[in-house]
C-alpha cells in the first residue's frame, strides 16, 4: 500500500472511530475543531436540529499564523462565544487529528476560559 494511502486511512479510521461517539445536542453542542492549510476553525454544533451555534476563525484576528498561539486565542474566541449564549457544557470533537500540539492548546484555552468538557 502506498504510503499517502495508508496515512489517509488511518485519519479516516481515526475520525469515524471519534464521531461514532460524540453527538452534540442544544444543551450540551460539539467543540468541532478544524485545521486547513491556512485557516483555524472552531464550531459549536446541534447535530440534533443540523444547526451551527456559533462559529469562530483566525480570519476574525489580527494576528496570523497556523501555530499553537493562534489555536489559543481561537480557544478563547469560542469559549466568549459560547459564554454569551450561555452554554457552558459542550462535548470536544477532535476530528481525525491526535490530542496534542495544536488541538490541545485550543480546547485547554476554552477551558479556562470557562468552557466544561
Amino acid at each position: 500500500m502506498d504510503k499517502n494511502k495508508k496515512i489517509d486511512l488511518l485519519k479516516s479510521r481515526r475520525h469515524k472511530r471519534v464521531r461514532a461517539i460524540i453527538k452534540g445536542t442544544a444543551e450540551r453542542p460539539r467543540l468541532s475543531v478544524c485545521f486547513s492549510l491556512n485557516h483555524v476553525y472552531a464550531q459549536l454544533i446541534d447535530d440534533v436540529k443540523g444547526l451551527t451555534i456559533v462559529s469562530a476563525s483566525d480570519k476574525e484576528l489580527k494576528t496570523k499564523g497556523k501555530n499553537i498561539k493562534v489555536a489559543e486565542e481561537i480557544g478563547k474566541l469560542i469559549a466568549e462565544k459560547a459564554l454569551t449564549k450561555k452554554i457552558t457544557k459542550v462535548v470536544f470533537d477532535r476530528g481525525s487529528r491526535k490530542y496534542h500540539g495544536k488541538v490541545k492548546a485550543l480546547a485547554d484555552c476554552a477551558r479556562t476560559n470557562g468552557l466544561e468538557f
